[in-house]
């Protein structure tokens, strides 16, 4: 009957399937730079390894949000800034109107350019980013307001809601993001109504009435005084948008980069290795090729 395999047979496959085995590793560490590629290559870190793409996965949700909320955020921004200007050249328009020399004529025409502020206004109330109307509170899928000037009362009631949209920094804080167009344009203080100041200027023109012309030019300049305060609210929430974005940014790289030190493997490294297994599978083969041959014969006797 013959034996199994002697000892130093044994021994010799066993050193054999070790070296197979760091050369297999190497062959596919230098072939895809990763160091881990399953939880067999290094149980130790597969847990910390999966806890740090976690981390990393919801960072980079948190930037694609805050990329978004920075979008909506510079559009109030510009439209507040466009708003504006528009009601300082009512003002201008206003003054102009409540001159003693002018006639109903005249202010007839000056009402008609009004007419066009408050048409541009209420499109700017429609501003809209990615199909969501950002002055429309948390009903963002509505427009705000709506001007028709075939109605007795052309300009809509709000038709959003409040807005009560909050995003995160980083560092876990929330902020809110953005004023509702209730609050912007159409506040129910008198003084802060924008809507309602450029429509009493024109209405006064239409009528030419001086006195009520002149009046309406200081809730014009009370309603600019309240944009100005709304103005200054965005470019506080741009701040802290950017402020956050460049956080997320930065926590992002840093994960990246654990990330990268935790699987990816050392291609100089691992190709010395490569080399290495090569050389020493090559040396195990050819030197167990030289052994002398032992034949079936050598087990009868």
């Amino acid at each position: 009957m013959v034996n199994g395999l002697d000892p130093a047979s044994k021994q010799f496959l066993a050193s054999l399937g070790a070296i197979n085995q760091r050369l297999e590793r190497a062959q596919r560490q230098v072939a895809s730079g990763k160091r881990i590629l399953s939880a067999s290559d290094d149980p130790d870190q597969v847990g910390p390894l999966l806890q740090v793409r976690v981390d990393l996965r919801q960072t980079e949700q948190l930037a694609q949000n805050l990329s978004r909320v920075q979008g909506e955020v510079d559009a109030g921004e510009q439209a507040l800034q466009q708003a504006l200007r528009l009601v300082e050249r009512a003002q201008v328009l206003g003054a102009q109107g409540g001159n003693g020399t002018q006639t109903a004529a005249t202010r007839a025409s000056i009402a008609d350019e009004v007419k066009s502020l408050l048409d541009q206004l209420v499109g700017l109330s429609q501003t809209s980013i990615d199909g969501r109307y950002i002055f429309s509170g948390d009903s963002d899928q509505t427009a705000p307001y709506t001007l028709d000037w075939s109605l007795d009362t052309p300009l809509s009631f709000y038709q959003g809601s409040a807005a009560t949209r909050k995003t995160v920094h980083p560092s876990g804080t929330e902020f809110s993001i953005a004023h509702a167009g209730d609050v912007i344009f159409d506040n129910p203080d008198t003084t802060k109504n924008v809507f309602a100041a450029v429509n009493n200027l024109r209405q006064a023109l239409v009528a030419n009435d001086e006195t009520a012309i002149l009046a309406s030019v200081g809730q014009l300049r009370t309603a600019g005084d309240h944009l100005n305060t709304e103005l200054g609210y965005y470019c506080s929430i741009q701040n802290q948008v950017a402020d956050a974005v460049d956080s997320t940014q930065n926590a992002e790289l840093r994960l990246k980069t654990r990330v990268s030190a935790m699987e990816d493997a050392d291609l100089t490294e691992s190709i010395l290795e490569l080399n290495q297994a090569r050389y020493q599978q090559e040396v195990a083969l050819s030197s167990r090729a030289q052994l002398p041959r032992t034949s079936l014969f050598d087990y009868l006797g």
